[in-house]
């Protein structure tokens, strides 16, 4: 209902309030102070209709808002206080700018009257400019400059923030404004950012003709489709013309990995059968929808991505097409409404394209065949060795074992990262997270928090490493103060795992930097903040645990202590690193 007369009254900070209710939103994550203690007020006598999620860094508030906002699809919302509780929080936005996040985060400010004055924490223009420093990592930040301001200011965030491709907005309100009274100006979400998926009617008619006309075409499909929630758009244009599909490493699990048509992660950790078939002469058509065809998802920019093959590329975002890659056909417009449509064009032009089920079927069947004489994994058998210290591969697959198909897997950057891209399948859209874009370690940690509370009726897991758990892993206590029953499985290598095994490899051993002098005893730490802890050595005993875990329903940790001298099939980032590092050298060392 809109409430817009004369004598309707409320006070800035009530109204932003009201506004976040109208997103959906349910819970804001952040940490108090003095500046900032108006909005916990305001949530206080809305009788908790978002709930405040007290943090224990402001990082940790932004991933997990970042995490309820990846598993909702809605707004995340994060708050923090004037001066380092504001600086403390950037890399969390920074992480949801890359990877197109929708998130606000309200940061206060000192009272205007004291700008310049050397206020405590002051983040003013005359001081650390924290509006200014938020620019580059969102696509708007604004200070409320008057209160009667708060509504429209609200609107035009909350539009920017969640119309065409999201990401986060950054609000900064003066401690001197959040309780004046303003009109009671209150609109629906339907009333200030209308629901738009416009689509290019011509280049889809190019696209479906390129598709249809093509022999071998194979689909890559990126975050965007996540984004966009086009699961079942991409399900249904790869069947009816039996494409096969690989996912970028962001966009793993958006098309289901048990299908005949999948054929797993293609870039960084990713699968021979995506390499083999995307790299193939055979390949004729490259039909890639919302990526920006970055390095960990081209093979580093590998020149055969496009190389004897027309490019089709699909994205919200017109200025990601033809940035890295020449394209032929290039789509503009929301994913779901653009596959959509592509289907519809489909049929109409299924005839003319010489196209018939038979021939559909015949390409169906070379597929099997492939499939069936290509291994989707590195060394299959690793996953069931049964060695001490555990094998990598053999907790990945007991975890896919012990978790159900709809359960929410977060994964943390490091060597986690590469194991769980190639041994961990996906067959359920929407339950797969890794910040791939920034690649902050840390995140998954927290990120789960708010993922969980975004989908309480499914079990959330995070897949850690003992360095990320290492920069987060006090936000354990914040899901146990609030009864958030996240499973934290940590893969403990006494280090940094991923850098361990570079610098081992680019500079033979003359030195180490990446691991522990004295490893982490997690499960103890785990246990100090009131997580039901527990450290595993052998084989079958990480299935079990994490069974007794997601069953206790209560914040829970599986410490696995690994072989941490097994390489991860990351050798294309070595390679990448030694083109960094010397630019002339045009054939870099492989590393097997």
């Amino acid at each position: 209902m809109i409430k817009n007369s004369e004598l309707a009254q409320s006070t800035a900070i009530h109204l932003l309030t009201q506004y976040l209710q109208g997103e959906g939103v349910t819970a804001i994550f952040g940490i108090p102070g003095g500046p900032l203690m108006p909005l916990y007020e305001a949530l206080f006598d809305d009788n908790q209709k978002i709930r405040p999620i007290i943090t224990k860094h402001e990082e940790g508030a932004a991933f997990m808002a970042d995490g309820y906002a990846r598993v909702s699809g809605r707004l995340g919302v994060c708050c923090t206080t004037t001066g380092p509780g504001a600086t403390n929080a950037l890399t969390g936005i920074a992480c949801a700018h890359i990877d197109s996040v929708p998130i606000m985060v309200i940061s206060a400010q000192i009272s205007i009257a004291a700008f310049g004055k050397g206020a405590a924490q002051e983040s003013s223009p005359q001081g650390v400019d924290i509006v200014s420093l938020y620019k580059t990592v969102t696509k708007a930040s604004l200070m409320l400059p008057a209160p009667e301001k708060a509504a429209e200011l609200m609107r035009s965030l909350l539009r920017t923030s969640l119309s065409d491709r999201p990401g986060p907005v950054h609000l900064n309100v003066p401690a001197n404004m959040f309780k004046r009274p303003v009109p009671y100006e209150l609109q629906t979400p339907a009333q200030y950012r209308p629901h738009t998926e416009s689509f290019d009617r011509q280049s889809v008619k190019e696209a479906s003709k390129i598709l249809t006309q093509a022999k071998n075409p194979v689909i890559l499909a990126g975050y965007g489709v996540h984004i966009a929630r086009a699961y079942e758009e991409l399900y249904t244009l790869a069947h009816r013309l039996k494409i096969p599909v690989a996912t970028t490493p962001k966009g793993k699990g958006v098309f289901p990995e048990d299908d005949i048509l999948s054929l797993g992660v293609f870039g960084l950790a990713g699968s021979p059968q995506a390499e083999d078939t995307i790299f193939s002469s055979d390949c004729d058509v490259l039909f890639v929808v919302g990526s920006s065809l970055g390095e960990a998802s081209t093979h580093a920019w590998d020149p055969r991505l496009s190389q004897n093959k027309k490019l089709l590329h699909l994205d919200v975002d017109p200025t990601e097409i033809g940035k890295n890659f020449p394209v032929h056909v290039g789509l503009t417009g929301h994913a779901r409404q653009v596959l959509l449509e592509m289907g519809f064009q489909v049929e109409r032009d299924f005839k003319e394209s010489g196209l018939s089920e038979t021939s559909l079927g015949r390409r169906l069947a070379k597929i099997r065949a492939f499939k069936a004489m290509h291994n989707r994994i590195i060394d299959p058998a690793s996953m069931e060795d049964n060695s001490v210290p555990l094998k990598p591969q053999r907790v990945i697959a007991e975890i896919r074992r012990a978790m159900p198909e709809n359960a929410i897997l977060f994964v943390d950057i490091g060597n986690v990262m590469a194991w769980a891209l190639h041994y961990f399948p996906v067959h359920y859209p929407g339950t797969f997270f890794i910040n791939m874009g920034f690649g902050s370690m840390g995140h998954g940690v927290a990120a789960a928090i708010g993922g969980k509370l975004a989908a309480p009726h499914l079990p959330v897991v995070a897949l850690v490493g003992d360095g990320a758990f290492a920069m987060n892993g006090l936000e354990l206590h914040t899901a146990v103060e609030h009864n958030i029953p996240v499973v934290w499985v940590v893969m403990n290598n006494g280090g940094h795992g991923m850098v361990h095994m570079g610098e081992t490899i680019q500079f033979k051993g003359k030195f180490n930097t990446a691991l522990f002098k004295r490893p982490l005893d997690i499960a103890r730490i785990a246990e100090s903040m009131g997580v039901m802890a527990v450290r595993v050595y052998e084989p079958g005993e990480v299935e079990r645990a994490l069974r007794l875990a997601i069953e206790s329903n209560v914040p829970s940790l599986v410490e696995v202590m690994i072989d941490r001298e097994t390489r991860p099939p990351t050798a294309i980032r070595i390679e990448t690193l030694e083109k960094f590092f010397n630019p002339d050298n045009a054939e870099p060392q492989t590393f097997e």
